[in-house]
């Protein structure tokens, strides 16, 4: 990858029942967390409406380039996010990660 910006983005389902303490604790914690690392810019929470896919919730952010990513996901806070909520927590989900082409 180059210097362009990248748009990482998580569609999500949680183990949680819908509507529950555990689930807006989940999506919260995810905010303040994954937002608070510095080159992690415009985060950004999603509740997907769309009957047509099966995914509850969304997560994206930017970054300036590829380097600021990969500082990313090894920052502490994202990988102690992963390990200790993320793989217990998240049913399943799918990581898109985008690249203007413009």
């Amino acid at each position: 990858m180059d210097k362009k910006s990248i748009i990482h983005s998580v569609i999500f389902n949680l183990k949680h029942p819908k509507g529950s303490e555990e689930e807006t604790r989940f999506i919260e914690d995810g905010r303040s967390i994954l937002s608070s690392i510095p080159v992690v810019r415009d985060f950004k929470v999603y509740r997907q409406v769309s009957p047509k896919n099966e995914y509850a919730f969304g997560f994206s952010m930017e970054f300036e380039n590829a380097e600021d990513y990969e500082t990313y996901n090894a920052h502490p806070l994202h990988e102690k996010f992963v390990s200790e909520r993320w793989i217990v927590e998240v049913e399943r989900f799918l990581e898109i990660d985008y690249q203007s082409q413009d």
